[in-house]
């Protein structure tokens, strides 16, 4: 008998892979919003502790979930814009623009679904018009958009002579609580935002439009030689941001029953810092939906928090900008922390 077949030892079982912290942390990365919704958790978690009665009731999250769609919703649009290496800086006025064709036409001939229409074609309108002079007089998006902020702007305030229009029998009409209407205390409004979160998802992830904005903003010369008609791309995207704007416009509108000319100026700040907040790509070729989503509930959180914990109101910019910027090193260490020169040193010296 072979005496190496008696001593031999019996073969060892494979051993199960160890997963490290590491290789965790790397897979959790993957899922997109993931990192964005850390900081979301920690931001809830720090004002339960500084602001209890607020943060541990349910009136300031339906609070949240009231006014965080409109601005929601047009983060949503620029983040495919952001996504194509374009940016828009005209959604406040469009806004504006959009409310007002929506309460004259209310206030004035009593129409709500029509109105509601003409509201959305108007910000079509406005869109497309912004995509032409982008596509066909060679302006630079953030130029030529920040140009159609004061021409949008100052064209509504001349028709509208700079005057409110309240509309405070909206609130008995179908089209209100359609939506913005109250399921028990829970509001409508936000049921439609994330639907929207969905379509924008599945546009950009799932549809040739969203190959399409996706090509073009990692590099529009390529995009060019497969086929991609950019021009014709980039004005459907700033079609769909006007639509999504007069939307977000319309809800707003119907909620606070009013319109004002100054009406979305307010959200140019909020939606911008929503967008990158989130992980979508200053440079273009990479968008992050569920991100940005999360990153518009990240700003609202941090206003309403200051205010419950008792920290002065001017201190919200501040804090929105401390976050601004942790989110953005975070997001883009973890997509490629050679970016990030900082990271980049300290690996080095680790390995030396």
């Amino acid at each position: 008998m072979d005496e190496r077949a008696e001593t031999s030892t019996p073969p060892i079982a494979a051993a199960r892979p160890r997963h490290s912290l590491g290789e965790f942390v790397g897979r959790l990365a993957k899922i997109e919003g993931a990192a964005i919704a850390l900081v979301l958790i920690l931001l809830l978690v720090l004002f339960m502790f500084t602001a209890p009665r607020a943060f541990t009731g349910y009136r300031i999250y339906m609070s949240f979930l009231a006014t965080v769609p409109p601005p929601m919703i047009i983060a949503l649009g620029l983040t495919l814009v952001a996504t194509a290496g374009e940016m828009d800086l005209s959604f406040p006025s469009i806004v504006a623009f959009s409310s007002y064709v929506f309460s004259a036409l209310y206030q004035n001939y009593e129409l709500t679904w029509l109105a509601f229409a003409a509201a959305l074609l108007t910000g079509s309108v406005l869109g497309f018009a912004n995509g032409l002079i982008v596509t066909q007089l060679g302006i630079p998006s953030l130029i030529a958009t920040l140009a159609t902020l004061f021409l949008w702007g100052g064209l509504v305030t001349v028709v509208s002579n700079g005057v409110s229009v309240a509309i405070p029998e909206i609130v008995n009409e179908t089209i209100h609580t359609i939506f913005v209407g109250r399921i028990g205390v829970f509001p409508v409004q936000i049921l439609w935002a994330f639907g929207m979160v969905v379509l924008i998802w599945f546009i950009l992830h799932r549809h040739r439009f969203g190959e399409a904005i996706l090509f073009i903003g990692d590099n529009p010369r390529v995009a060019r030689v497969v086929g991609i008609a950019t021009n014709l791309e980039k004005v459907k995207l700033f079609t769909l941001m006007g639509v999504l704007s007069a939307f977000a416009g319309v809800l707003l509108t119907m909620e606070t029953n009013t319109y004002f000319s100054s009406q979305g100026m307010g959200y140019l700040l909020i939606v911008i810092a929503s967008v990158f907040i989130g992980g979508t790509s200053i440079f273009g070729g990479s968008g992050m939906v569920i991100g940005t989503m999360i990153g518009a509930l990240i700003v609202a959180i941090i206003e309403a928090g200051l205010v419950a914990s008792g920290i002065r109101g001017f201190w919200t910019q501040f804090f929105i900008g401390v976050v601004f910027i942790v989110s953005v090193t975070m997001n883009t260490a973890i997509a490629d922390p050679d970016k990030v020169p900082l990271l980049k040193r300290l690996r080095s010296r680790a390995r030396n």
